[in-house]
């Protein structure tokens, strides 16, 4: 896709630079915006895509260098002065009122005064608002009440009542399903087509190459590329990111384990009110076995059973050959059971608090004198952490929320690896993270395996279950439905036999 009409340039940035603390997260970047194009970000985590979308929307101030709007250098430079000028930020975290009406929202702060009195004419502007754009959003409608979707959509009004020419979308299809990811895409082409400019920040390779006009890598805080989409691939962008071949993207497998030795964890028939039913499997130490099934087989509910979060009312679990009868979470981590959830947001991290009181909540007793901290041997083993995992910035201070979902997801990682887990359930250990992020989790793993550790890999990417493992289970229906070896197994093989069309596979050779 090539932008057209775009050599008006809207807004530059010539020889930009921010560094927070010790860390230089921008370094002597430019980049020109054109009007009515869609401008791509890429990058791994921490590359410096967020801050510079944030830069540009008045968010964050640079150290060093210049912006300029229309022309014009501009001295000051805020969130006020940015929208003013028509540079409008949509968070990865909608700020929203969820009490508030559809239109009230939209038009939160810049409601009409008259004489020092709020005027009531909401109606009539949210009315030809939506003339324009066509959501269909009823403006009466409780913000608390909408999908994920649709507050997306009221976002996207917030912008264009403030008369944004230019709106940066950071991540703005990390919680939408695929066919809301479609309609979202129809709105960015349809704000084009208005000759509006959108800055589209995501690690999700494909709606960049499908939807934008130019795309800009970044990498360690400067700009390694910037061209047209049509011009580049997947692979093509992902090396920019990384800087270097994408022909490892996965580790190397270790050779397994020998089925004499004694399993790590092992599950004998164990049956739960929450649909596992007689599911027997081994871990052994230094094995990596993973789950596959489809959403809703039962995976997350077997994973949930050995972490004693869910009862188990029929059938045995064994650690190190032993029954393990009194499960609960916090037994499980003294048993150096380590469970890393699927949704890190909601079970996984506390997004208000450090990267370092995060790694170190579930292990302060080990850390701590009687009731008081040591302080310092938390910060160096967080320092510590932080380092092996890969965190950039690798700022242990701050909060979880200021860092991005791959960096958000190695905190969670660091936050149990601190206890030297010897049995580590992963359940979805990359999602919504960036390829760059990817490739260092799955070095991890593998690490983490080749160390003795026992892993249990749940994961919906078909690919990174039969990449990683060194065996495989099929769940479907709560139960294990049948097993392959993922060294002579293709994705297609293992989508046949989660589906039961194993004799339509044989027949097909």
């Amino acid at each position: 896709m090539t932008a057209e009409n775009s050599t008006s340039t809207l807004l530059r940035v010539e020889h930009v630079s921010k560094r927070f603390g010790a860390t230089q997260a921008l370094h002597q970047v430019s980049l020109e915006l054109h009007e009515g194009e869609i401008h791509g970000f890429a990058g791994e985590n921490g590359a410096g895509k967020s801050t510079l979308a944030k830069i540009i929307s008045g968010l964050y101030q640079q150290d060093s260098g210049e912006i300029y709007v229309d022309g014009d250098r501009v001295t000051k430079w805020d969130t006020a002065r940015a929208q003013h000028r028509g540079v409008v930020l949509i968070a990865q975290e909608l700020s929203l009122v969820p009490e508030m009406s559809v239109a009230q929202n939209v038009f939160l702060g810049i409601e009409s005064n008259r004489l020092g009195v709020l005027s009531d004419d909401l109606q009539e502007r949210y009315q030809l608002l939506e003339e324009s754009i066509g959501f269909g959003l009823d403006p009466q409608k409780r913000l608390g009440s909408l999908s994920i979707a649709e507050r997306q959509k009221v976002e996207i009004m917030r912008a264009l009542a403030r008369d944004a020419r230019i709106i940066i979308m950071d991540e703005p299809t990390s919680s939408l399903t695929a066919d809301e990811v479609d309609k979202l895409h129809t709105i960015i082409q349809k704000l084009k087509s208005q000759g509006r400019t959108i800055i589209y920040v995501t690690h999700f390779l494909e709606s960049l190459l499908e939807i934008c006009d130019r795309v800009t890598v970044m990498r360690d805080g400067q700009i390694v590329k910037t061209s047209d989409a049509s011009n580049e691939t997947k692979v093509s962008i992902v090396e920019y990111m990384l800087g270097r071949s994408l022909s490892h993207t996965f580790p190397e497998r270790s050779a397994g384990v020998e089925a004499s030795v004694t399993p790590k964890l092992e599950l004998r028939n164990v049956s739960t009110q929450t649909g596992v039913r007689n599911v027997s499997l081994t871990v052994r130490p230094g094995e990596i076995v993973g789950l596959a099934g489809l959403v809703g087989s039962g995976r997350t509910e077997i994973a949930r059973a050995i972490f004693g979060v869910d009862p188990v009312i029929e059938g045995e679990i064994f650690i190190d050959g032993k029954p393990y009868d009194h499960r609960s979470p916090r037994q499980s981590v003294e048993q150096g059971i380590a469970l890393i959830p699927e949704d890190r947001r909601a079970q996984g991290l506390v997004m208000v608090r450090s990267v370092r009181e995060n790694i170190s909540l579930p292990h302060l007793q080990s850390i701590s004198v009687g009731k008081v901290l040591r302080r310092r041997v938390e910060t160096k083993r967080a320092k510590e952490l932080v380092n092996n995992v890969s965190i950039t910035p690798p700022r242990i201070a701050a909060n979880v929320s200021d860092f991005s979902g791959g960096n958000q997801q190695k905190v969670l990682f660091a936050k149990w690896l601190m206890g030297n887990p010897s049995l580590i359930i992963l359940d979805e250990p990359t999602r919504g993270v960036d390829i760059g992020a990817k490739v260092t989790i799955y070095e991890i793993i593998a690490e983490l395996a080749r160390r003795g550790a026992a892993i249990l890999l749940i994961s919906s990417e078909h690919t990174e279950v039969l990449e990683l493992s060194h065996r495989v289970h099929l769940v479907r229906n709560g139960t294990i439905a049948g097993e392959l070896d993922p060294r002579v197994s293709s994705v297609d093989d293992l989508l046949f036999k989660l589906f039961g069309l194993e004799n339509e596979l044989s027949e097909g050779r």
